[in-house]
């Protein structure tokens, strides 16, 4: 050990952490979304996810981002959400939210609970496939 700290990578079966989605989405037609929003939610919290955010009040820090609407949703792990967003529950309501709303979405890993922060991923320069807008 060096200085009692023990840095170690977890193999992709060890991750155990929570899994982060989160959502951009600008709607067209609020009534048939809240249609799509009480379809969705029961679906998706039969599947382990819950929402932490949904379409809350935003406040920009840095940079120009001013998207119309966030939600954030956790699930335990990333195969949980990949099992709710490719199965054919969410296969059938998906196309009420396509049709009435545009966005971007992303998920992205969370530490394992007790992990400290210390042994998360290192990060990555960022390079031609993945450019900043400049000033962040």
């Amino acid at each position: 050990m060096n200085g009692g700290t023990t840095l170690r990578r977890m193999a992709a079966d060890e991750r155990t952490g929570p899994y982060y989605v989160i959502l951009e989405v600008a709607i067209r037609d609020v009534e048939k979304y809240l249609s799509y929003m009480d379809r969705v939610t029961p679906a998706l919290e039969a599947a382990g996810g819950r929402y932490l955010a949904r379409g809350g009040a935003l406040t920009t820090y840095e940079g120009d981002w001013q998207p119309p609407r966030i939600v954030l949703i956790e699930f335990p792990s990333q195969q949980a959400w990949d099992c709710f967003y490719y199965g054919t529950e969410y296969e059938a309501i998906k196309p009420m939210r396509d049709e009435v709303s545009t966005g971007r979405m992303i998920g992205v890993e969370g530490l394992p609970p007790g992990q400290p922060a210390t042994q998360a991923p290192r990060p990555q320069a960022v390079g031609a496939d993945h450019p900043l807008p400049e000033g962040d």
